[in-house]
């Protein structure tokens, strides 16, 4: 197999983990508990095609672009290609292809399975880092909001305006951020400099600079 690179590059996206299924002797790369890319192994643990998921117009033109790329084997071949792991496709391209096949299995999840799926509340806070999670508090996505913080019955502001009124997946989707309502839910202890590190890791988090 030439693309070595491959299982590095999808497990340093948000989110994957990868586990061998043993009656297909596929390596499956997955987000949340859907499968985005496979490798396909034979007997003697050699890939002999690289699964991936795309735009069914996509897919078609690729294939006829290029002789190593095939109807998905083993999968629906509307939307699932595979790709000749020792073939000609460019190493960028099929770079290309994978992002594609991640962001379409993630864009088919529910909004709350996306987060919990990328391990993130809608404001890039990984709660499971938090001293109270699991104790106090249920975390954002699991408590719609209402996390410990929160005025008591009600969700979190920024959960609020995100989620709940503009309907996003996550603060990514604002062009305001971050916006005023960010700035006024921090944590007391923290100092100025520390809540704008804060606030620079979670825009990091969520894809944005």
């Amino acid at each position: 197999m030439r693309y070595l690179w491959m299982d590095d590059y999808l497990l340093e996206k948000r989110g994957v983990t990868k586990d061998l299924q043993p009656v297909w002797n596929w390596i499956r790369y997955k987000i949340g508990e859907k499968m985005f890319a496979a490798i396909c192994l034979d007997s003697d643990g050699k890939p002999y095609y690289i699964n991936l998921k795309l735009r069914p117009e996509e897919g078609d033109f690729l294939r006829h672009q290029y002789p190593d790329i095939l109807p998905g084997y083993y999968s629906d071949k509307v939307h699932w290609n595979s790709v000749r792991p020792d073939g000609q496709v460019p190493d960028e391209l099929l770079k290309e292809m994978l992002d594609e096949s991640y962001a379409l299995v993630l864009g088919s999840m529910s909004k709350k399975q996306q987060r919990a799926a990328l391990g993130i509340s809608c404001c890039g806070t990984e709660c499971k880092t938090c001293p109270f999670y699991g104790g106090q508090c249920a975390g954002c996505n699991e408590s719609g909001g209402k996390v410990f913080h929160a005025p008591a019955g009600k969700a979190c502001p920024i959960y609020a305006c995100s989620v709940q009124k503009r309907r996003y997946v996550s603060c990514a989707g604002c062009s305001a951020l971050p916006c005023e309502i960010w700035k006024s839910v921090r944590d007391p202890a923290m100092s100025e400099q520390q809540f704008e590190a804060s606030i620079h890791e979670r825009m990091k988090k969520l894809g944005r600079k």
